[in-house]
């Protein structure tokens, strides 16, 4: 079967080379490459090498050479189609069926590569020539090697309509191909094409595997735009492709990191003083696409930026962009050039330890996220707390993966707490105190004869946390839990099973809850209230749909069900036995008023009238933030 060469590339790509050898042969670092003995025949000194960044294996004393899958049908005796199948369904890359159109299509592209290539060797040369004398000049100017010029394979594209049209152009290629591979720009109407870079020192943009897929180009005169890439073409699609690449993936793979800088001149910069590891998007903010590839190379890129005021918005943009996309493991550092530094003219100035002492002061996402939200906005009222409030959950809800979502949350609402404990220990002016009145001398009395306020009803005895009252209102958030989110019944039907509850009507409710186990996880909480009402439960559930802890806190996703279950739970039941431990120690102590009776019935009294410190903590749960 022939498969399309881009799911090749991506297979190549998702399996690094390095793994697949790693699993029968024992390597070892040699410089930029890896060494071991060969798996094919028998050798007492390694002669196998390894080279990832080229993407292939070599043995200098058999012969043997290939990719990944050429060592995968070597190694297991397997056909181009077995070994190939079998990596796609390790990685989970699903394989393509390739129609006569689509291997049309590849003939294509092969072609198209074969003219990006032949445009790059042009421009090289004339960079070397006569015309390319000014670039070659600003190159060097910016402090660029001659290896380095040669390494990202720099060049120049003269300033004339048909340099390079008439240098490419043939029987072979057409023009119409070059317009397809960008190269040549067609007017309006049924003039000729001619070159679409012109005067500019030229940058290849190439793809994982190093193949020229596209140019960016830079002017040296006023002339604008300052930047010119690429359009779109089969070969190039700007949101996903990364410049530096190729030239970066075997190192950030062994440091683990990666660095996404603002240019092409910033990527060539940071490599020649050892930052081997960086890259670029190419004139645009950075894409979920982007992100997602270099998420390939290490789980948190740091992403550097001028530190202007441009440099703060896109490091705003960059950070909204990936909040929907986090995965567990998987974020994104951000690191801050001193105004007004780029890192081209940090290293010229400072050297390389200044850039690497930037890139050691990179702040996470979540760190990024927040200060952004808050900084700035004044605490000083609860509508204004409220609103940032609001605009964080907003972040947290944007992340589409469920775990990360919760962490999210729980951060936010921990930081943020962080920031007003001060205040409120310390209030200002009207804030947290109580207003003193005075009274004159006709004012009713404050509290009746009983002791209790105006328009109270029945005096409430004192309030810990193991009374009638707070154990009932404890069983009702236990219920709305289930009934807000159905399928956490089967992960705390256990515990919810063995307890019994201290209000009937509730424990009726629990009880006809418990029934319902085996088909809970297909249902809503509006089908789940359905079938309880079908079982004559009717009035307890109203009651309870009615009540504050229902409608204040509602879980939006099972996880955050499952973190307030457990919570409150734990707390509950430690209370409830609380409770009957008081219960009994008093029916003792009515039975047997002996001292040891009642220092225990005391000790326990004491314990439960201590309980009450956390009631802000409870409250806190109860809103979920």
């Amino acid at each position: 079967m022939a498969f399309p060469p881009q799911f090749l590339d991506e297979l190549r790509a998702r399996v690094p080379l390095t793994g697949v050898v790693g699993r029968r042969v024992k390597l070892t670092r040699k410089g930029r490459e890896q060494q071991g003995l060969c798996p094919f025949h028998n050798e007492k000194t390694p002669s196998f090498t390894v080279n990832e960044e080229k993407g292939f294996f070599h043995c200098f004393g058999c012969g043997a050479h290939g990719d990944a899958i050429g060592f995968e049908m070597r190694a297991n005796h397997l056909s181009f189609t077995e070994a190939v199948e079998k990596l796609a369904a390790e990685c989970g890359l699903e394989v393509p069926k390739a129609t006569p159109q689509e291997r049309q299509q590849e003939a294509r592209r092969a072609s198209l590569h074969d003219v990006m290539e032949a445009a790059c060797k042009f421009f090289e040369k004339s960079l070397r020539g006569p015309a390319g004398r000014d670039g070659l000049a600003y190159l060097r100017d910016r402090g660029l090697s001659e290896e380095t010029i040669a390494r990202f394979r720099l060049g120049w594209a003269p300033d004339s309509r048909e340099a390079l049209k008439k240098a490419l152009m043939s029987e072979a290629t057409p023009e119409s191909l070059l317009t397809e591979a960008g190269l040549l720009k067609k007017p309006e109407g049924d003039g000729a094409a001619f070159d679409f870079f012109r005067g500019r020192v030229m940058f290849p943009v190439t793809d994982r595997r190093g193949r020229i897929v596209a140019f960016g180009a830079r002017t040296l005169g006023d002339g604008q735009p300052k930047y010119l890439n690429s359009p779109d073409t089969p070969l190039f699609h700007k949101g996903s492709t990364l410049y530096g690449l190729a030239h970066a993936r075997e190192s950030a793979r062994e440091k683990r990191v990666v660095l996404a800088a603002e240019g092409y001149m910033d990527v060539i910069a940071l490599h020649q003083a050892g930052f081997t590891f960086a890259v670029a998007p190419l004139g645009t903010a950075l894409t979920e696409a982007q992100i997602e590839e270099m998420w390939r190379l290490a789980d948190e890129p740091i992403l550097c930026f001028d530190g202007d005021n441009a440099g703060q918005r896109a490091m705003g943009r960059a950070a909204e962009r990936a909040v929907p996309i986090l995965k567990p493991g998987k974020s994104l550092r951000f690191a801050l050039l001193p105004h007004p530094e780029d890192p081209d003219s940090l290293i010229k100035a400072k050297g390389p330890a200044a850039m690497q002492s930037v890139l050691d002061q990179a702040r996470g996402l979540f760190e990024v996220l927040f200060d952004l939200t808050v900084a700035g906005r004044p605490l000083d009222t609860p509508e204004r707390r409220a609103a940032i409030e609001k605009d964080l959950k907003d972040k947290a809800f944007a992340i589409a993966d469920e775990t990360v979502r919760w962490q999210y949350l729980s951060a936010f609402r921990d930081r943020l707490r962080e920031i007003l404990r001060p205040q409120r220990a310390n209030p200002g002016p009207g804030m947290g105190q109580r207003a003193q009145f005075k009274r004159r001398p006709n004012d009713p009395p404050l509290r009746a004869p009983d002791g209790r306020l105006p328009g109270a009803g029945k005096p409430r005895p004192p309030a810990g946390d193991s009374d009638p009252l707070w154990l009932k209102s404890c069983e009702i958030q236990l219920l709305a839990l289930l009934l807000h989110q159905p399928p956490l019944l089967e992960q705390v039907c256990e515990s919810l099973g063995e307890t019994g509850f201290s209000d009937n009507a509730l424990d009726n409710l629990r009880r006809g809850i418990l029934k319902h186990l085996q088909t809970v996880h297909d249902l809503d909480s509006d089908a789940f209230c359905d079938h309880l009402r079908a079982d004559g439960l009717t009035p307890v559930l109203d009651h309870l749909l009615d009540t504050d802890e229902y409608r204040i806190g509602r879980p939006e996703t099972i996880i955050e069900a499952k973190q307030h279950w457990d919570r409150l739970f734990k707390r509950y039941a430690w209370k409830r036995g609380l409770a009957n431990d008081i219960g009994q120690a008093a029916e003792k102590l009515g039975q047997d008023m002996s001292a040891g009776a009642f220092d225990r019935f005391a000790a326990l009294k004491q314990v439960g009238s201590g309980i009450a410190e956390d009631k802000d903590d409870d409250d806190d749960d109860r809103q979920g933030f």
